[in-house]
């Protein structure tokens, strides 16, 4: 059989008539109707019949294979036969190469705003309020997107970390050492997709801990503003002249020692006015642990006002915000403050004046002090021994300071100096 010349394999595809034509070497031109041909080889491999499209027939020049073209191909898979290689299986073999260096490449070129977005996204559902959701964004929006959020994560170095870190280390701590721990996490997280290899360039301990200056070595760690213990009960018989839910939800703040986001968090479900209980569920705690709070007698007192106000039966928060179904603002009591000329003090200052009298007044356990404030045991040594919560103790810890809180002192006393409060507490 003579083989294929190009004008020849250009009339058969022209005319149309269905069928194979041969042009020797087993390369076929397979012809499905007028205009329509493509090239195909067949071979045995195994004592396997097999055949090989190789592409469709270049009737314009723009696209397919010429008949030199197609026979280029066959001779190509002929000499990978011979090698005793499948050519179509060598085909398949450099499609999925080519899939996975442009998947690899599709997958080093991600940049660190993309990966942080969708780090983001995977961890915010367990994170505690959608305060800390906006911090983290606007923590990676302000200083590391400027510097490094275009940049692919697979390419970040320890410098583009300090470039971060440098300007705000020394000026903004706390802000810095959150920043660094974030971009840590998120470079972790592109580690584990394996979009990057190698050391995580944001880890402090043995790596930016030679470079950077420890924050305790920069700042002096700020307090919280706080009313001296002894100035306690004058300060309450202000409180309870105020009207308002504010007034009350602080007034419950501080006869229950607990944070600004637990109290204003209170649902009514989580209160047994009977047992003269408050369980401030785990997903709410800054520690993420059940805390139960014993009530005092004023505490439930403030908790039967509101009662008495409350315009929705069920799960509702104790102390509603102006929006329904919200609870009251965080800055609502701030601005309580501030309505009394006391802007300079802060809620949780109160929990130190707290701590203060636990410390100075009473002889209380440092233990149960701890307890009273749902602190971490950092003594794992301590931690082992204390298995409950002293909540026995506690009830008559915070018993005692309701009564306190009640007992108006002489004016000499409340002239001590201003308490502070540590950020931890």
């Amino acid at each position: 059989m003579g083989r294929l010349q190009a004008v020849t394999a250009r009339a058969v595809v022209a005319a149309g008539k269905p069928g194979a034509h041969a042009d020797g070497s087993n390369l076929y031109l397979r012809v499905a109707g007028p205009g329509s041909g493509k090239w195909t080889l067949r071979y045995k491999l195994a004592g396997r019949a097999r055949e090989m499209g190789l592409g469709g027939y270049d009737h314009d020049g723009r696209r397919g294979l010429t008949l030199a073209q197609a026979r280029a191909a066959a001779a190509e898979a002929q000499r990978l036969l011979r090698d005793g290689i499948d050519p179509l299986a060598h085909r398949q073999a450099q499609v999925e190469a080519a899939a996975a260096r442009a998947a690899e490449d599709a997958a080093k070129a991600r940049t660190f705003r993309e990966v942080a977005s969708l780090y983001i996204g995977a961890h915010e559902r367990g994170w505690r309020n959608a305060k800390h959701r906006a911090q983290w964004r606007s923590t990676l929006d302000t200083y590391a997107a400027p510097l490094i959020g275009d940049l692919p994560v697979a390419e970040l170095t320890t410098e583009n970390v300090l470039a971060c870190l440098t300007p705000i280390w020394t000026e903004k701590p706390e802000t810095a050492t959150r920043l660094r721990g974030r971009i840590e996490a998120v470079l972790d997280y592109a580690a584990a997709r394996g979009w990057r290899e190698g050391p995580n360039p944001a880890r402090w301990r043995g790596h930016l801990a030679n470079l950077l200056p420890r924050r305790s070595k920069v700042a002096r760690v700020e307090h919280h503003a706080a009313l001296p213990w002894q100035e306690m009960a004058s300060f309450m018989v202000r409180l309870r002249q105020q009207p308002g839910i504010a007034a009350r939800a602080l007034e419950f703040c501080i006869l229950t020692g607990t944070r600004t986001s637990e109290t204003l968090g209170a649902r009514w479900a989580e209160v047994d006015l009977t047992a003269a209980v408050w369980i401030v569920p785990g997903e709410r705690m800054k520690a993420g642990r059940e805390h139960r709070v014993p009530l005092s007698g004023p505490a439930l007192e403030v908790l039967r006002t509101m009662n008495e106000l409350r315009q929705v039966s069920g799960d509702g928060f104790i102390f509603p915000g102006s929006k329904e179904a919200r609870p009251l603002s965080s800055m609502a009591m701030l601005m309580l403050l501030r309505r009394m000329k006391l802007g300079h003090l802060t809620v949780h200052g109160f929990r130190s004046a707290f701590r203060d009298w636990c410390e100075k007044a009473t002889s209380t356990p440092h233990a149960v002090a701890e307890a009273a404030l749902a602190h971490t045991i950092g003594d794992k040594v301590e931690a082992a021994y204390r298995r409950g919560d002293l909540f026995q103790k506690r009830r008559e810890l915070m018993d005692r300071w309701a009564e306190y809180c009640a007992k108006v002192l002489p004016a000499e006393v409340g002239a001590a100096a201003p308490a502070t409060y540590h950020p931890q507490r």
